[in-house]
């Protein structure tokens, strides 16, 4: 990891309290009483970009860009595939490109997954309480398997103040899916391979006029922008936006010219206005700018 990156773990991972790791201990000692256990639900692997399990930070309070480009949390695929961010390093203006990781899970372990998040309640319909927060994301789990897609969101699921006046069953059941997270993104212990960077197939780029910085030090370099014409059409979601996907040869380009381009970058277009670009590479499961709503 590069001197000054953070994961982004680190800031956010905290152990729960004792009480709440009695009540889980409980509550998953509890037997079904003699019922016949339901047929377990089971991933759909029809195709390498078929999504599984999805975990996504949605609203919030940030600037367009930012909500348009968020990156999941983590993203779990039928082929084995389970996409995170990896450490962001800690300098202003950041890369231009977020950092993002994928590992391999077998059959095996795609199908833990779905147990896990079962088990974790993403299917589930317990009470998971609303903190006094104001602004804070909420976190979206969805789960798709051979029953159907599962969603279940949770407000402030990071942010939860020590006077929430959450009941103790509520924070046991937000702590159960905050420890589904924790498992995800660093998922060795389900058997996964070592994490290696995530090549992208497709580079999607937010495009707004540039303005040169109020800081004069901060004004970057200009650098051509070699991927489809700018700026693009509108990028759904009434964000005010435009938005343009390079693919192919293209999308090779732009990934090689922001390697040393910044957030702040003035992208040269052909016909030589400039631009701000937020690039944000493809998942498997994307296809264009469409999927790139802000929550």
């Amino acid at each position: 990891m590069p001197t000054g990156a953070r994961h982004p773990d680190q800031v956010r991972r905290a152990p729960l309290p004792a009480v709440l790791v009695l009540l889980a201990l409980v509550t998953g000692c509890a037997g079904n009483g003699g019922e016949a256990a339901a047929p377990r639900p089971t991933p759909v692997s029809d195709g390498p970009g078929r999504l599984v399990l999805e975990v996504e930070h949605v609203r919030g309070f940030t600037t367009p860009e930012a909500l348009a480009t968020r990156v999941p949390l983590v993203a779990v695929y039928g082929d084995g595939r389970v996409v995170a961010p990896g450490a962001q390093i800690e300098v202003h203006p950041p890369p231009a490109l977020p950092s993002l990781q994928v590992w391999r899970l077998d059959a095996d372990g795609v199908q833990s997954v779905v147990d896990r998040a079962v088990a974790a309640g993403v299917t589930g319909t317990a009470d998971l309480g609303t903190p006094p927060v104001a602004d804070a994301p909420a976190t979206r789990f969805t789960l798709v398997t051979d029953e159907g897609t599962a969603v279940r969101e949770v407000e402030a699921l990071f942010e939860m103040p020590g006077d929430s006046g959450l009941t103790l069953e509520q924070q046991a059941a937000r702590g159960e899916l905050l420890g589904l997270l924790e498992v995800l993104r660093s998922p060795e212990p389900l058997g996964a391979t070592r994490p290696e960077p995530y090549e992208a197939e497709a580079v999607a780029a937010v495009v707004a006029p540039w303005t040169p910085p109020a800081d004069p030090a901060l004004v970057q370099p200009e650098a051509p922008w070699p991927g489809p014409a700018l700026p693009g059409e509108p990028l759904p979601g009434g964000l005010g936006l435009c938005c343009v996907v390079a693919r192919g040869t293209q999308a090779g380009a732009v990934l090689a010219a922001a390697a040393s381009a910044t957030t702040l970058t003035p992208w040269v277009a052909g016909d030589g206005s400039r631009w701000t670009l937020t690039l944000r590479p493809l998942l498997p499961h994307e296809t264009g700018c469409a999927d790139l709503s802000g929550g």
